[in-house]
């Protein structure tokens, strides 16, 4: 690095669970230099879903680092003890920590990593033998490279148009709605916490709560144990080793994981409904699914909102009419503009996505010798596992023995009973009866 500063052999970009897990993989490895730049000034998790009650969907195994080194010092069992809550977590035994409890988790891991947060970074470029890292007032370099940018709340242009009377679920608790109408459209964890969050409002006087959503039922999570896995790296292996339009096909079907919602949540949202039987005068509650908003507007007239909907099952449109929209429309893949340098030696597919490997690197032309690998931006090649923080600590042990060259996290073999490939596949067989035959 010029002026004598020493390169990184790795610089992540974003500091989300996923790169902050390989910062922490990382620590424990002499020879292995980790830098993490972060454009906040501090991290934050979810914020605007931050629910007081709000349980993660995995357990604390799926911290950053366990399921491939349950020994390591920045595990949540370490976090505990360091924080002498072991017994008061134990006792409960409610193995699934609340989200408050995983944000203070990463938190304190970050405090004891290299992460440098206030750092925006706006290029990164190839040039010689490694990759340079800019923005305002710095500069780091790096042989290679790893984004974990996230991704982006995302609003349908159906929705688009709506100003200060739209809001997205990911701003939720930072723009409290107080309006007399509140429209949630679109299902998943997220869309039903909310509603969860209205309902409650509505028992005790507060807004009319409609929730439309295209998916044909409020559909639970399917987290039965052969279903979950799905989320295991034997799946992951069996996904990426398909076509890519088969990948896209099956990708379709596994929307009940991640546009589903906890059965617990389910339960709750019942009980709710159920108690404003026994009250009188409340605001009108209306809950539709099988909806899909086509268009919508500002009465100019009334200042209300017009969503013009489709039922689906019986192409019948109407006219739903409301003073706010909460949009639980999901997320995007972030944009990332500071790779424009490296656009050129990117390779993509047809659909305008990264070409990736097993190994989470992405296709670069020949002339770029280093390795740029992404987390969570690989739904479409590693399938369904791609986005769940239980894959975390497996996708960053296989980065970290790819730029290290050597086994430094031996990756876990027996993951499943599941059979996911055809019988007499090429590639690795597991132990006879662990059903790793797709390995």
């Amino acid at each position: 690095m010029s002026g004598g500063k020493a390169v990184a052999d790795v610089v992540a970009i974003g500091c989300g669970p996923f790169n902050l897990g390989l910062a922490a993989l990382a620590s424990t490895v002499d020879d292995l230099d980790v830098v993490v730049l972060e454009a906040r000034p501090e991290l934050r998790w979810h914020s605007g879903v931050m629910f007081g009650d709000a349980v993660l969907q995995v357990n604390f195994l799926a911290d950053l680092v366990t399921l491939v080194d349950p020994t390591h010092p920045l595990s949540f069992l370490a976090y505990l003890r360091d924080a002498d809550r072991l017994y008061p977590f134990y006792v409960r035994e409610r193995f699934h920590p609340t989200r408050r409890e995983y944000e203070d988790y990463l938190r304190w891991a970050a405090s004891r990593l290299p992460v440098r947060f206030s750092h925006t970074v706006t290029s990164a470029r190839w040039a010689d033998d490694r990759f340079v890292v800019s923005g305002p007032g710095f500069s780091v370099e790096g042989r290679h490279l790893v984004l974990g940018v996230g991704t982006a709340p995302s609003v349908p242009p159906a929705l688009a148009g709506l100003g200060d009377r739209l809001v997205h679920s990911s701003d939720y608790l930072h723009r409290s709605p107080t309006a007399d109408r509140v429209t949630v459209v679109g299902s998943g964890q997220s869309g039903a916490e909310i509603v969860l969050d209205l309902l409650r409002r509505n028992l005790d006087g507060g807004p009319a709560v409609t929730w439309l959503t295209r998916t044909p039922v409020f559909a639970p999570l399917d987290y039965t144990k052969l279903v979950l896995e799905m989320t295991t790296p034997s799946y992951v292996r069996h996904f990426h080793s398909l076509p890519q339009d088969r990948r896209d096909a099956l990708r379709a079907e596994h929307w009940r994981h991640y546009r589903a919602i906890s059965a617990e949540t389910l339960e709750e949202l019942h009980d709710l409904l159920y108690r404003r039987e026994w009250e009188h005068g409340l605001a009108p509650v209306e809950l539709r699914p099988g909806v899909a908003v086509a268009s919508s507007a500002v009465d100019p007239a009334s200042g209300e909102v017009v969503l013009t909907c489709a039922h689906r099952d019986t192409g019948r449109t109407f006219r739903h009419r409301t003073d706010l929209v909460v949009a639980a429309t999901g997320y995007a893949q972030a944009p990332t503009p500071f790779l424009e340098p490296l656009e050129p030696h990117v390779r993509r597919d047809d659909q305008g996505r990264y070409v990736v490997a097993l190994d989470h690197s992405i296709a670069l032309d020949p002339p770029v010798t280093g390795r740029v690998f992404v987390a969570n931006a690989d739904l479409h090649s590693h399938g369904v596992a791609a986005p769940d923080l239980g894959i975390g600590a497996v996708r960053n042990a296989t980065i970290v023995n790819a730029v290290t060259g050597r086994e430094v996290y031996p990756l876990p073999e027996h993951t499943a009973y599941t059979s996911f490939s055809a019988p007499g596949g090429s590639g690795r067989r597991g132990d006879a009866g662990r059903g790793d035959d797709d390995d």
